[in-house]
């Protein structure tokens, strides 16, 4: 079993940071962040991983109003950590392949070779006002990220691995006839010119990718050595687990050489009556303003016009977080939710699974999911930080340690090496 910890600090659930366990000062908090990090390899996770947006404002989600760059903070941490792999998020929307191609190559040389990149398209329009740009629909956005991947794997094998020899005696600082200069020429981006980077650790950083609709998960087959989804429902989870696997296979690549790892948002008690005692006190401390904006944004209309406590009504769709909405509306109809009790499952777990008890509790279900094929690994996300983390890492890690579904110990110093994929080699 794969897994990595999802860090939204103070916590992913909307009302989590009021929790007294919540660590708010000195935001945003440096030393937070590298007690996370400490606590993620002390418990052998495969990775840290920073999700990123670029609006804010007061009714945003708490994490999101105010945050780190995520390449700048995991740059920091690659200092502090040694064996946990470090993935940020990055927009093939809202950034050129070069300067993404550079960040990440250079984050893997710093980091020995832990960098991911997670590839998204930015779901919000709103995004495209900080950058003065107009924000491209759905379809293109795909298309568009296909091709700037397309551009960075190019710029990654630029050099050859055994390029910079510095030859002193020769006077021979790089070996000639290594250097492959990339010339990229697609409908959305051109690259004419090498990386300034060595080849890194990794070849290419891992890929990651998180779009759960069709385009979405023909991207990921095609590109991806991760896919992170929202699931909340095991049969579910299994229809999506296979459809992936099969169309990985279509593009001719094996079925272990991509990793599907859905979100599960844990609330870890030392009883279970405990566990829904701390769920009931963060429902009591969420902003209505915060959870409708949350709300509204994962199913692309503004939720706060219509009754609460009536059912979901029909909502159009969305050019947003198509696959998010369609899971949204598809749980409320089949649990037969009302807005509010939507309202709260959205404000908590945003779509995942949600899961409230003990450590061994929460590892069962986790069990149950791996091995009814419907999970390779789990993102997790904490409702606040770093409290229910350090529960995870000391309730729940030691379950599946016991039950030989989660290593000991580090057995690489790759993250490649954590996730049993091969290194890429070089396109001449």
């Amino acid at each position: 079993m794969r897994l990595g910890v999802f860090v939204q600090t103070p916590g992913h659930h909307v009302g989590g940071w009021r929790h007294p366990d919540a660590v708010v000062d000195g935001w945003p908090n440096l030393a937070l962040m590298k007690h996370i990090a400490a606590t993620a390899e002390r418990g052998k996770f495969d990775m840290f991983f920073l999700g990123d947006g670029f609006a804010t404002g007061y009714g945003e989600h708490p994490s999101t109003i105010g945050k780190f760059e995520p390449l700048t903070l995991l740059s920091a941490l690659a200092m502090t950590t040694s064996r946990l792999g470090l993935a940020a998020t990055g927009s093939t929307t809202y950034a050129e392949p070069y300067q993404i191609a550079r960040s990440f190559a250079s984050l893997d040389h710093l980091s020995g070779g832990r960098a991911a990149w997670n590839v998204v398209t930015t779901a919000y329009s709103k995004s495209a006002a900080v950058f003065g740009r107009q924000h491209p629909p759905h379809a293109e956005r795909y298309a568009m990220a296909e091709e700037f991947v397309e551009a960075c794997r190019i710029l990654w094998d630029s050099w050859a691995d055994d390029a910079f020899i510095a030859d002193k005696k020769a006077g021979t600082f790089v070996r000639p006839g290594s250097l492959n200069v990339p010339s990229f020429h697609g409908k959305y981006f051109t690259v004419e010119g090498g990386l300034n980077v060595p080849r890194s650790p990794q070849g290419h950083p891992v890929l990651i990718q998180a779009g759960s609709s069709g385009p979405g998960q023909a991207l990921a087959s095609r590109i991806a050595d991760v896919v992170f989804t929202a699931q909340n429902d095991l049969t579910e989870a299994q229809a999506f687990y296979r459809t992936v696997k099969v169309q990985v296979a279509g593009f001719g690549r094996g079925a272990d050489e991509v990793l599907v790892m859905p979100g599960v948002f844990p609330v870890v008690g030392r009883t279970t009556g405990e566990a829904q005692e701390i769920f009931a006190e963060l429902n009591r401390n969420i902003d209505t303003a915060q959870a409708f904006t949350v709300l509204s944004e994962r199913l692309g209309s503004d939720m706060s016009v219509h009754p609460l406590d009536e059912p979901v009504p029909d909502l159009p769709e969305t050019e947003h977080l198509k696959s998010r909405a369609a899971l949204l509306i598809e749980m409320a109809r089949r649990e037969k939710l009302t807005l509010r009790q939507l309202y709260y499952r959205v404000a908590a777990a945003r779509g995942h699974l949600l899961l409230i008890g003990t450590g061994a509790e929460i590892a069962d279900v986790l069990e149950t999911w791996f091995r009814a094929g419907a999970a390779d690994g789990f993102n997790v996300m904490p409702p606040f930080f770093p409290g229910q983390f350090d529960a995870f890492v000391a309730e729940v890690v030691p379950h599946l340690q016991e039950r030989g579904l989660f290593r000991a110990d580090y057995t690489g110093t790759t993250l490649r090496d954590h996730l049993g994929l091969k290194r890429p080699a070089r396109r001449s």
